[in-house]
């Protein structure tokens, strides 16, 4: 911890201080001045192994631990300890009147430099592990894509830690035999990477942990380089590699038409696959299928003499098309990296490889960049029945005599990529389905753009076929013109894409493996994260199951009433708790509390009426809006127009709109509007309204008026009907009419509910005074 830190510090300094002139590090590790380095080595393990403070519970095994260590950094320096072997002293072991403290505001500081004992401060951090630091930006931008290439090695280290002096030469080991492998090595140092470390998962010091197709394992075992290379190892994918004997090599060898990759055999000496095989194999899995050869098994005899192999260093041939003999050939007694590297590179893709994905098709036939750089692709229209064997092969031997750079051979089964085979053939439907076609083409840019040319629409594999293709590529290199066509491609399906069910298994796989291996490991703060999750998720289907177990039984006995009631009440609205309406009428005493400051979302539906028509529209209106009651939003009431008639003429004068049609209709005349059966919804908090106008239907049983939205206007054709229609309602006012004035309302209070109604806002509700009696 970091006040234990402080603590040692403190230790350090007055040991330096008061002992500083009597300090032999000779002495301290019990060797002699003409020791060599391995000797001081192999001595520092053993002292720091048996004074660790961890381990050994002396009193004084923090300050051995201490001047051990502080020793091994002296004489493992050639620099430091000829200084030391001059002078007797050394950069931390000066007067420290000169260099070891100062004062400054009369306050004491130490000099950075005496930080560099014994742990890793950032000023003092081993040059070694400086190269290798990471940060997250670049952990996840760099690392991450990297590791589906190679595998990472990470180590979690921190100012102030002990344990990480202790591995610091083993790792140091490890890196140096297995960076030159490929393996990428990076140091994260918690105390100035903790977002990076927690992102890890890595909540203690030391930690070693490997990166490799984006997902994290920790190294679990004893810090020794046998163990960390084996671990390396276990990260790759298992049969990266496959034996190769006299008893499957036809087989292996034969299967390039299936996976649509060269196949590489190496031969050598060990029983075992190198690990830099493995990690070659790992880094071009994609493109190449890898074999290993054991030279000193007896069934591997015939493959030596067949190919001639020198027994004496290793050997690594590929094969293509031609499985009878290899395209290319290497052998070098030191086999390094960088010579298997590009001996793969150039042989990544078969003669005439098949188009089987985007990425495929864009690294055989890349993008046009600049015209030296052109490359052009001679495609093959293909199928894989038996009719189009003898096309195909001939196309292979073209391919095979390629020597041209500028050319690049593929084929593509139309059934596979139809998409791509309908752009490229959709000028030559007349084609028919048991023939070749062969394509030239040109990508302009890396949005599908191409240019082409159908050059055989009937490839068969005659010399008459080849000397015509033969031709048109001799054109094309004099004039690229000749690529008349323009498309622009869709992208390619991946063929080798594994199902989605199989994918799912295999992550499932990996996913149980990882949490088993924490699990035995004890990496309880690891875990912490998913067995939150998991008891959560118990205790969520318990407690689920617990409320049903206790729950009334009442509940399902109700639950088809209920299930009836719901049907009836569609608009959101409640099944009425009573059986009669509750209609208030909006006088002086009401108004503020029933309209003004009503509450938000609550609605009045007030009905419009007079003396004379109080009982019969009462009536109709409480059987209209009987089966609204339930909703706790809304609140009926009734106005008498013949007290309150300024109030109403008032509150329309807002909604001007609403009564435009009443007012053309009344243009000329000095009569007022019959405002009876006018129902208002009265939003108080939002200052709208809602005007619902009665249908009229008079005492014609044939005349028939329409007005969905309430309206007062009627379809009737002629003006004398109408004006007659008036004046009947004027003349008399019988009990019929009246009932009937109110016959839509409910149609209207289901659109009131619905939100689908024109609103009218105003202003600002009419005051008191309007509402008022005049006395």
């Amino acid at each position: 911890s970091e006040s234990r830190g402080v603590n040692i510090a403190a230790q350090i300094v007055s040991a330096l201080v008061l002992h500083a002139a009597h300090f032999d590090p000779y002495k301290i590790l019990g060797v002699t001045r003409s020791a060599s380095q391995p000797e001081i080595k192999k001595v520092y393990k053993r002292l720091a192994k048996e004074w660790h403070p961890d381990k050994n519970k002396n009193p004084e095994a923090e300050d051995m631990f201490i001047k051990i260590t502080k020793s091994y950094e002296i004489l493992s320096s050639e620099e430091k300890r000829a200084n030391y072997d001059r002078y007797g002293q050394t950069d931390d072991t000066q007067p420290y009147g000169h260099r070891g403290f100062r004062h400054f505001h009369d306050n004491f500081y130490f000099d950075e430099s005496f930080f560099n004992f014994p742990f890793n401060s950032k000023s003092g951090r081993d040059s070694a592990d400086s190269k290798y630091t990471l940060h997250f930006n670049q952990y996840v931008n760099e690392v991450v894509p990297d590791s589906f290439k190679r595998p990472y090695l990470v180590k979690i280290t921190s100012d102030w830690c002990f344990s990480c002096i202790h591995i610091e030469p083993v790792w140091k080991e490890a890196v140096q035999e297995l960076e030159p492998l490929g393996v990428g090595i990076g140091v994260v140092d918690v105390g100035y990477e903790r977002r990076l470390a927690n992102h890890l998962g890595a909540h203690r010091t030391p930690s070693i942990l490997g990166v490799i197709n984006g997902k994290v394992t920790f190294f679990h075992y004893a810090v020794v380089k046998e163990h960390l290379m084996q671990f390396v190892e276990d990260l790759l994918p298992q049969r990266l590699v496959e034996k190769v004997t006299d008893r499957n090599d036809r087989d292996f060898l034969k299967s390039w038409h299936e996976v649509n990759k060269p196949h590489v055999l190496l031969f050598d000496q060990v029983p075992v696959v190198p690990l830099l095989y493995k990690l070659t194999a790992f880094a071009y899995k994609d493109y190449v299928q890898f074999g290993y050869v054991d030279q000193g098994l007896s069934e591997t005899a015939n493959l030596l003499k067949q190919y001639n192999i020198n027994t004496y260093a290793p050997t690594m041939l590929v094969f293509k098309e031609n499985t009878d003999k290899p395209a290319d050939i290497i052998q070098a007694k030191g086999m390094k990296k960088q010579i298997i590297d590009e001996f793969i590179s150039n042989n990544k893709f078969l003669l005439a490889p098949r188009l089987v994905n985007q990425k495929v098709f864009d690294e055989l036939c890349p993008v046009k960049q600049f015209h030296r750089r052109r490359k052009y692709c001679v495609l093959l229209i293909t199928g894989e029945e038996e009719a189009f064997v003898i096309g195909n092969k001939a196309f292979l031997s073209l391919a095979s005599a390629n020597t041209n750079e500028v050319l690049r051979f593929a084929y593509v089964y139309q059934r596979q990529q139809q998409p791509l085979c309908t752009v490229l053939l959709k000028n030559r439907d007349s084609t028919p389905p048991q023939v070749n076609t062969v394509v030239i083409l040109e990508r302009r840019n890396g949005a599908g753009k191409v240019l082409y040319k159908p050059v055989l629409g009937g490839w068969n594999g005659s010399e008459e076929d080849k000397h015509r293709l033969l031709e048109e590529l001799e054109r094309l290199q004099k004039d690229p013109s000749i690529l008349t066509h323009d498309a622009t491609l869709p992208e390619l399906n991946n063929e080798f894409a594994s199902m989605f069910l199989i994918r799912w298994i295999y992550t499932a796989y990996d996913y149980l493996s990882e949490i088993i291996d924490d699990l035995l490991h004890n990496n309880w703060r690891e875990m912490m994260p998913l067995l939150s999750l998991i008891f959560s998720a118990l205790f969520i289907l318990f407690g689920t199951v617990v409320i049903q177990a206790f729950s009334d039984s009442s509940d399902e006995k109700q639950s088809k009433p209920k299930a009836k009631e719901a049907a009836k009440t569609e608009n959101g609205s409640r099944p009425p708790k009573k059986n009669f309406v509750e209609v208030t009428e909006l006088t002086d005493i009401t108004y503020t509390s029933n309209l003004v400051k009503l509450r938000p979302g609550h609605i009045n539906v007030v009905l419009v009426l007079t003396d004379t028509t109080k009982n019969i529209l009462l009536s109709k209106f409480a059987k209209e809006v009987y089966s609204f009651t339930g909703s706790l939003t809304l609140h009926f009431s009734f106005l008498n127009v013949d007290k309150h008639n300024e109030w109403m003429a008032t509150l329309l004068e807002y909604a001007q709109d609403a009564m435009q049609i009443d007012m053309d209709e009344e243009e000329g005349s000095n009569r007022k509007i019959d405002y009876t059966g006018y129902v208002l919804a009265l939003n108080g908090h939002k200052k709208y309204l809602c005007l619902f106008k009665p249908v009229y239907t008079g005492e014609d049983a044939d005349g028939k008026s329409e007005d969905d939205t309430g309206s007062s206007r009627s379809r009737s054709g002629s003006k004398d009907e109408h004006q007659h229609r008036k004046s009947t309602t004027r003349s008399r006012s019988t009990t019929l009419q009246i009932h009937h004035k109110l016959d839509r309302l409910g149609l209207w209070m289901e659109r009131l509910m619905e939100g689908t109604l024109p609103r009218y806002y105003i202003p600002a509700w009419p005051g008191l005074d309007k509402i008022t009696v005049n006395k």
